[in-house]
C-alpha cells in the first residue's frame, strides 16, 4: 500500500482542534495525525513552567500535552521547539519527528524542508510555511487508504479547512488557495 496524506490550514486554534476531534471521531489515530502552529504564547509558559530551552531549538519534552489540553492534547508526540529562521511552533504527530531533526540540527530549509519530508512538494512547502507566518495552524492526516484521504477531505471541508492538499507518494495535488 502507497503511503497517502492530506494536508490543509486553519484559521485558528479552535477550528484546528475542531478538526482533530472530528478525525478523532472518524477513528484516526493519534499517531495518523499531525498538527503545526506557531508558538506565540504557549512557548513561554511552558519553558516558564518545564524549564526548557525550547527558544534555544531544542525539542522540548510531551509534557506539552498538559499545557495545551483540549482535543490537540490527545495526539503523540507534542512538543515545542524553535526552527532557525521560522520560529518557535508547536507540532503534534509525525511532523514531530521530521521537525525535531530541523530544530535540533538546524537543517537547512528548516520548516519547508520538514514539510517536504512529509511528501508535499516544495513550492507548496513554502506556501504552508507561509500561512504558518500568518497565523494558521498545519493539520495533516496520513493513512494507507484511498478511502480513508476521501474521509479526512470531507471533515476538513466541513470544518471550513483552507490551502487543502493531498499527496500520494511523491505526487501532490493542490485545490484552490483561499
Amino acid at each position: 500500500m502507497t503511503s497517502q496524506s492530506i494536508f490543509c490550514t486553519a484559521t485558528s486554534r479552535a477550528q484546528a482542534e475542531d478538526i482533530v476531534d472530528r478525525l478523532k471521531s472518524a477513528d484516526f489515530s493519534a499517531g495518523d495525525i499531525s498538527v503545526l502552529f506557531p508558538d506565540k504564547n504557549i512557548s513561554k509558559q511552558f519553558v516558564q513552567e518545564k524549564h526548557t530551552k525550547a527558544p534555544e531549538g531544542t525539542v522540548a519534552g510531551a509534557g506539552t500535552g498538559g499545557v495545551i489540553g483540549g482535543a490537540l492534547g490527545w495526539l503523540m508526540g507534542i512538543g515545542s521547539l524553535a526552527i532557525p529562521g521560522a520560529g518557535p511552533f508547536i507540532a503534534a504527530g509525525p511532523i514531530m519527528a521530521a521537525l525535531g531533526g530541523a530544530a535540533i540540527g538546524g537543517a537547512v530549509g528548516g520548516l519547508t524542508g520538514a514539510l517536504i519530508g512529509l511528501g508535499i512538494p516544495e513550492i507548496e512547502a513554502k506556501h504552508y510555511e507561509g500561512r504558518l507566518h500568518e497565523g494558521r495552524v498545519f493539520i495533516s492526516a496520513h493513512t494507507n487508504s484511498s478511502q480513508r484521504i476521501e474521509t479526512a477531505k470531507r471533515i476538513f471541508k466541513e470544518g471550513v479547512a483552507q490551502d487543502i492538499s493531498y499527496s500520494q507518494g511523491v505526487a501532490a495535488q493542490m485545490e484552490a488557495c483561499s
